[in-house]
């Protein structure tokens, strides 16, 4: 099986009924077949191939990101601009979108990062709350009820074309701490190694973007 329908059929398997706490809202745009035919684009351009890929775990997808166009950290305007998929989403970028594809710019660009590197996130599907982007871990009660989900969605993910050596966990703090808890259970990773979180440098440290880019390539080379 090539990565990138071992991929797909991973997305193609999940299903919008997870039941959660009241006011929190799942964010599920995989059954649109307008994002299936940007993810099928997307995979199929850069994972045709049986080749191993490192990864790099994000916390959830954002509803400017992957939740609106089914791909982690890729927002409409970089799916078309960097990666040549062309939409006709609304023109707003995300955040964590201009520090990633900067940092993808600096390991040589999509084809050559994507070649090497598969992104995804610890829970496959995010959430909202009051509208906004919420985490699956600031809620021990939103925790408890996707737990299962996460371990099931990376035992699928890591089954295959998967470096079993060292994975990233996309942010320092909580992403970090519960993803590596995760790890020492279930031995998916020999390490699991924190990368600073994209929106964070974004909205604190912007200034000091070059560092943090700097880091990144450094760690992941």
């Amino acid at each position: 099986m090539l990565v990138s329908e071992h991929i797909l059929r991973f997305y193609n398997q999940l299903e919008g009924d997870w039941k959660l706490p009241k006011g929190i809202d799942l964010i599920f745009p995989f059954e649109d077949e307008l994002i299936q035919s940007f993810m099928d684009q997307f995979y199929s351009k850069y994972y045709s191939d049986k080749k191993n890929r490192t990864f790099l775990f994000g916390i959830n997808p954002g509803r400017l990101g992957a939740g609106i166009t089914g791909i982690p950290f890729t927002d409409p305007v970089f799916l078309e601009s960097n990666c040549k998929i062309k939409n006709a989403l609304p023109r707003k970028h995300e955040l964590s979108s201009i520090f990633m594809y900067e940092m993808i710019a600096a390991l040589g660009g999509p084809l050559k990062f994507y070649r090497k590197y598969y992104i995804s996130s610890v829970c496959p599907l995010g959430f909202t709350k009051e509208g906004k982007n919420y985490n699956y871990y600031d809620d021990d009660k939103l925790f408890k009820a996707v737990y299962d989900h996460i371990t099931q969605a990376v035992n699928y993910q890591t089954s295959q074309f998967c470096n079993k050596e060292v994975a990233y966990s996309i942010g320092k703090g909580q992403n970090f701490k519960f993803f590596k808890h995760l790890n020492e259970k279930y031995k998916w990773f020999d390490e699991i190694i924190p990368l600073p979180h994209p929106r964070w440098v974004m909205q604190y440290k912007l200034k000091s973007k070059a560092i943090y880019i700097d880091e990144y390539v450094s760690k992941l080379s």
